[in-house]
């Protein structure tokens, strides 16, 4: 089993930065990919960036282009997301997720409890 705790989520205001960690532990695959999802009130779950075990990164939320920015430091498990010039509409619930590779990151294997980020206008 894989356990993920993620941690820096809070209340900033527009323009401001937040970066949430996301540190995975337990039976993790020698090499694996990590994530992040959102979700906003009323709305769908959101697939953001990933990140393979190599470096390898791939997005889908034109939304957070230029704005956010996915890392990880494989030595600790951990994957981060640097959100910076946040809007209102970035309020929601942020998921870091971990799936075998990066193809797999939006059917992941495993999901965080979520971390609150509210923008405030």
């Amino acid at each position: 089993q894989v356990q993920l705790e993620e941690s820096g989520g809070g209340l900033v205001q527009a323009g401001g930065s937040l970066r949430l960690s996301c540190a995975a532990s337990g039976r993790t695959d020698s090499s694996f990919a990590m994530g992040w999802f959102r979700q906003a009130p009323g709305k769908e779950r959101e697939f953001l960036l990933g990140i393979g075990w190599s470096g390898l990164r791939t997005s889908s939320a034109d939304s957070v282009k230029g704005r956010f920015t996915i890392s990880r430091d494989n030595a600790k498990k951990t994957v981060y997301l640097q959100m910076n010039s946040l809007k209102p509409e970035d309020t929601a619930v942020y998921f870091c997720v971990l799936a075998s590779s990066v193809v797999r990151l939006r059917a992941p294997d495993y999901w965080g409890q979520g971390t609150q980020v509210t923008v405030s206008s």
